[in-house]
């Protein structure tokens, strides 16, 4: 059954009925205005500020020219402005393309080729790099800049201020009809392993991952909203949609403290604000341990402090319970094409499951499935795979990927692992990191759990190099924490690793690096490491 929709204004309905991210600031500043939905190095935004600034720049976006569908670049630092920026795309059906500034220059030279963005917003900071990369990319063809009030042209395009955008836009809401399964993002992976592959992800994937996020971690909704600080770069999935953007949702305050992680001005924010929840990388989490030891600060209204992105070792676990005494102190998994979170332990899975990724999130299905796609059971080892309204639409330009990605009618996640009985998802290793060696199947990340436990090492990756007899050898590229001689330290990872490991998993050869390749997020580049030792 449809409903007869002949005599309804099609731009009227769209408005009453639709999902679009944008709506959600307006929603929100019209219940709670004066609240404080971002605390940006000190300055308070309300939420009433945020949705007026939304509507007008959404309408600037659109005196440039951009229709409905149309790309556009962010190359921003962590601030209110980007967050104004993507919500502004949004009500006006613009798709949000923040980049990787971290990237080398040719890699965010091929993403904005392969996207071809017809404006980009920046940070003043980033015009030595875009005078290098625009000229010859004819598709970008308006610059705005965050922070110069009368901007001189980029690469000789047509430059605007950004607050001067906003200033000159004219009152009133953005309306034009967006579909909710209109994309609203295009976000480039990683590529650990080959070029970058741009993500489209729809309004509607994101506000049911939102939701989603928001119930995962106990946001509350109404008198008690949550307080969230933000170290990860919104330029990344999780940064944007798993922290930061919940928090808009459930009318709460994103706070952002600079530009670069430090330790002692993330404990004073968490601190002054009170903040409720964060999410770290186990090494910022271990960098905030030292500084609570140099200098106590009050962290008792912490309640959820989250982990991602690397193992956690329970030395360390333990050291972060301390750290926020008040806080459950749980693992959250996900990748770009599914927004994340799309597994995240419970608080019971640190005791009883430390290791695994704890279950599925509450929008999404995961399996496993076998190589001739069947659906595998409890137990049973083979690629994660899901199906969830907050999977992706697919890959900008890449018709080869999204194949792959949705062959046999489920979103194929490149990963391996098994689920147990209580359908809790323990993860064995990247399907392109399984080393074969001698026949064997060896997984990089249990041997890199033991290798990590040696002493003498900080930080270790696990890769298959090339082997005459064996295929593969298992080799361990580590970086040493100084209290072992360098070169005893082959020596003493081998022997650690052969009285807990296989022999076919026992490292045949140890590389000692003064630090492993990552992403900004802190992944690491195996591909790279795999360079390094062949």
């Amino acid at each position: 059954m449809k409903p007869d929709l002949s005599q309804v204004d099609p731009l009227g309905y769209n408005l009453a009925t639709r999902t679009n991210l944008g709506d959600v600031v307006v929603r929100t500043a019209a219940l709670f205005p004066d609240r404080v939905a971002v605390v940006d190095r000190g300055e308070e935004i309300t939420y009433a500020r945020l949705a007026e600034t939304v509507d007008r720049l959404g309408h600037g976006l659109r005196s440039l020219g951009l229709e409905p569908g149309t790309p556009v670049a962010l190359t921003m630092m962590n601030s209110w402005q980007m967050l104004a920026t993507y919500y502004a795309c949004a009500r006006a059906g613009l798709v949000c393309m923040p980049t990787n500034f971290l990237l080398s220059a040719d890699d965010q030279r091929w993403i904005l080729d392969d996207a071809r963005p017809a404006a980009l917003v920046t940070d003043a900071a980033f015009r030595p790099l875009h005078e290098q990369l625009l000229p010859g990319l004819e598709s970008v063809t308006a610059v705005v800049i965050t922070d110069e009030s009368d901007p001189e042209p980029v690469a000789g395009r047509d430059t605007r201020s950004w607050r001067g955008l906003v200033d000159q836009a004219p009152d009133g809401p953005v309306e034009v009809i967006v579909e909710d399964r209109d994309t609203v993002q295009c976000l480039y992976t990683s590529g650990t392993t080959s070029r970058p592959k741009g993500v489209l992800v729809s309004h509607a994937a994101v506000h049911t991952a939102l939701l989603s996020n928001a119930l995962a971690i106990r946001m509350s909704w109404g008198p008690n909203p949550p307080v969230m600080l933000v170290v990860l770069p919104m330029f990344h999935v999780t940064a944007l949609n798993t922290l930061s953007m919940p928090v808009i949702l459930m009318g709460g305050t994103v706070v952002l403290v600079g530009a670069a992680f430090d330790p002692a001005l993330s404990l004073d924010a968490m601190e002054q604000q009170r903040a409720t929840h964060t999410m770290m990388l186990p090494m910022m989490h271990q960098a905030c341990v030292a500084e609570q030891q140099r200098r106590q600060r009050d962290l008792s209204s912490v309640t959820t402090a989250i982990y991602a992105m690397a193992p956690m070792p329970e030395e360390l676990l333990e050291e972060v319970d301390r750290l926020y005494p008040q806080a459950e102190v749980i693992l959250g998994s996900g990748q770009t094409e599914v927004v994340p979170a799309t597994t995240m332990q419970w608080p019971e899975h640190r005791r009883t499951a430390a290791a695994s990724w704890g279950p599925q999130a509450v929008s999404v299905l995961t399996k496993t499935m076998g190589p001739d796609g069947r659906v595998l059971g409890p137990g049973e080892t083979g690629e994660i795979v899901y199906r969830a309204p907050n999977v992706c639409s697919g890959y900008w330009n890449n018709p080869g990927a999204n194949a792959e990605a949705f062959a046999h009618g489920w979103f194929h996640s490149g990963d391996i692992g098994h689920l147990d009985e209580d359908a809790v998802i323990w993860f064995t290793d990247r399907l392109k990191d399984i080393i074969k060696s001698g026949g064997e199947n060896v997984s990089s990340v249990a041997v890199e759990a033991v290798v990590l436990g040696a002493e003498g090492v900080a930080e270790a990756s696990v890769v298959g190099v090339p082997h005459e007899r064996w295929g593969e050898a298992v080799c361990a590229v580590v970086v040493a924490d100084g209290s072992v001689p360098e070169a005893e330290l082959e020596e003493r990872v081998v022997a650690h690793a052969k009285q807990r490991l296989a022999g076919f998993q026992v490292p045949k050869s140890v590389v000692v690096v003064a630090e492993l390749p990552k992403t900004a997020t802190g992944k690491i580049l195996k591909q790279q490491v795999r360079e390094v030792v062949r």
